[in-house]
Parts: structure tokens; C-alpha cells; sequence
């Protein structure tokens, strides 16, 4: 069951004549109980994404459906929509007023609302992010805590709307690496246990691989690869999942990409990561015969199929048996790490 979805969705800022087009034709969807993750480098557009998901963000065109109803841009319907889809930032320390207890950090959602019972929507919102018992936890300030415990009381204050989606931005990026793994499988937990759906923003792919069922790769507005987390993992097909994988700790050999980086103002011709392609550089795609149309022929933009798909003239031109012993190679490689 489809729970969030974007419709060829287009997001566009404009600023000193210059019109930046930082969503450029999106499909996406996050069922029930799935973890989808989000993936791309700064200035991708993978935040302004997740924003207009939530209703901060109004789309130029397309549309944003929740249950497959179109989202309406009234007080009323964002109010009602902003309770069923939660966001979760990434910096606890910038998110939680240093002047507010835990408890009424929580419990400021809950009152926005209207919600009953707010005393036992804090208590179990806490305790089910892991801060047991949680009246412990009432009147310490941030300050008092470690950066997980402050994390966990952003997560609390999600849940006590009893969400159905939390949209989570970089969620670990600001916590160290042993804390991390903590956040990780407590939103694992929560997708269990309460059967919640999640979009994870990141530019981890390892991430990406501990927590998802599903990833999609941004670059300069647009996906350019998604799938299962394991196939699009061990075997990507664009030249920028390649190059996004490559710096792993486990990778033999680091892609550097050359060019500039992405400017949504000036969107180039034909792939719009021609100017950055190692595959193109290498001469790899002139092999293919498909170099001319990486630099003039603009690729499709990609359907919210849950299957693997990739936005590549190169990948879409390899023969299907070069791209089966990929498949196996890495797929053998990757088992061995």
C-alpha cells in the first residue's frame, strides 16, 4: 500500500532572474512499513524533496498524495497532513530549544494538535524511542544530555502524533559512529513494531544499505537510479551510483568525479551528468556508441516502479550479457567483503 507518493513533481526557485530547478521531474512513493532512502551529494535537491513531501515546499507542478489523495495547501489539510507525515532533522543540538525540558519538547507537537491524555502521549513517545522509564527524562534540559538521547527525544516528539511516515533528514550525520548504529536500529524497531514508513535523507550510502528497503539516487533534480537496496547496491548501474559507492571504506578504488558541481540554475544538455561522467570520459560510452546522444538526447524521467531502473543511455546500451556478469561480479564481490 502506497502511503506518500510524489507525481512528477517540479520544484523551482527563482532569485536575481535566475531560476534554479531543484526538483525537476520527480516519482516516488514510500509504501507501508518501508524504508526508502534518499540518496545524493549537497545541492541535489534531495532536501527540497523531502520538504515539499511535507507541505513546507509548494511544487511548481505535479502533485504530492498522501493514501493517494492529493495534498491541499489549506491550513486545515497541512495541519492534518504534517501530523501523518513527521520530519526528523538532522542536527538534535539546532532542533530542541536549549530553554525547554524534554518533556515539553515532546509535548509541543501534542498541544499544536489539540491531542488528549498529553502526559501519556510523552511518557510512551519517549519510552518507545528508547528513553526508559521516561519520567526520568521530564525535566532534564538538552544540555544534560548525550547527542543520542537528544536525537531519541526528536524522534519521541514525532511520535507522539502517532505518525504514519517520518521523513528523516541526514537522521545520524551529526552523532558519532557509536551512536549511530543506535538511532539506526531504533528506527528499524519503530518500522516493526509500529509499522511505520520512513524516507531517509542521506548522502550515506552505507547507510543506505544498514536501513533501507529501497534506495533512490538524485542528481541535479532528478532520480537517476532506483530499486531494491541490495540490487542497486551491489550492482549499480549509473556512473554516479558507481562513483557515489566508490568512496566506501571497502571500495578498492575511488571514483574522483571531475567538472563542476551541480547547479540546478544551468541544467546542461543530453544526460545532465555528462559534464561530470567518468564513463564518458574514459571513452567507455564512445564505445557503446552512445556518446553523441549522452551530451544532446535529454533521458526520460523515471517511473516510481518499485523495480530497478536507471536513467543512462551507456547502461541502457550495454549488451544484457555484459550486464549480467556485472550483476554477478559484484554481487560475488560484495559477498566476500
Amino acid at each position: 500500500m502506497t502511503l506518500l507518493e510524489a507525481r512528477d513533481l517540479r520544484v523551482e526557485f527563482v532569485s536575481r532572474g535566475r531560476r534554479a530547478r531543484a526538483v525537476d521531474g520527480v516519482n516516488l512513493v514510500v509504501g507501508q512499513g518501508e524504508i526508502v532512502a534518499l540518496v545524493g551529494e549537497s545541492g541535489c535537491g534531495k532536501t527540497t524533496l523531502a520538504r515539499t513531501l511535507l507541505g513546507l515546499e509548494r511544487p511548481a507542478s505535479g502533485s504530492v498524495l498522501y493514501g493517494g489523495v492529493p495534498l491541499a495547501y489549506s491550513s486545515r489539510a497541512l495541519r492534518a497532513h504534517r501530523r501523518e507525515v513527521q520530519l526528523v532533522l538532522q542536527d538534535p543540538t539546532g532542533s530542541l530549544n536549549p530553554r525547554h525540558t524534554v518533556y515539553e519538547a515532546v509535548a509541543e507537537g501534542p498541544r499544536i494538535h489539540r491531542l488528549p491524555a498529553e502526559g501519556e502521549r510523552v511518557a510512551s513517545a519517549l519510552s518507545r524511542a528508547g528513553l526508559r522509564p521516561p519520567e526520568r527524562f521530564f525535566n532534564r534540559y538538552p544540555h544534560e544530555l548525550s547527542g543520542g538521547q537528544r536525537q531519541r527525544v526528536v524522534i519521541a516528539g514525532a511520535l507522539a502524533l502517532d505518525p504514519r511516515v517520518l521523513v528523516a533528514d541526514e537522521p545520524v550525520a551529526s552523532l558519532d559512529a557509536s551512536v549511530r548504529g543506535e538511532i539506526l536500529a531504533l528506527l528499524l524497531r519503530l518500522r516493526d513494531e509500529l509499522g511505520l514508513s520512513a524516507l531517509v535523507v542521506t548522502h550515506d550510502l552505507g547507510l543506505a544499505w544498514n536501513i533501507a528497503d529501497r534506495v533512490a539516487v538524485m542528481y541535479l533534480g532528478r532520480i537517476v537510479e532506483s530499486g531494491p537496496v541490495e540490487r542497486i547496491l551491489t550492482a549499480p548501474s549509473h556512473p554516479y551510483t558507481q562513483a557515489l559507492l566508490s568512496v566506501l571504506p571497502e571500495s578498492p578504488s575511488p571514483v574522483v568525479l571531475g567538472g563542476e558541481p551541480p547547479d540546478p540554475t544551468r541544467i546542461p544538455p543530453g544526460c545532465r551528468f555528462h559534464p561530470r561522467c567518468q564513463i564518458l570520459a574514459s571513452g567507455a560510452a564512445a564505445e557503446t556508441g552512445v556518446d553523441g546522444l549522452c551530451v544532446s538526447r535529454p533521458l526520460p524521467v523515471l517511473s516510481s516502479s518499485a523495480a530497478a531502473q536507471v536513467a543512462c543511455h551507456h547502461a541502457e546500451a550495454r549488451p544484457a550479457s555484459t550486464r549480467r556478469e556485472a550483476e554477478a561480479g559484484a554481487g560475488v564481490e560484495v559477498e566476500r567483503r
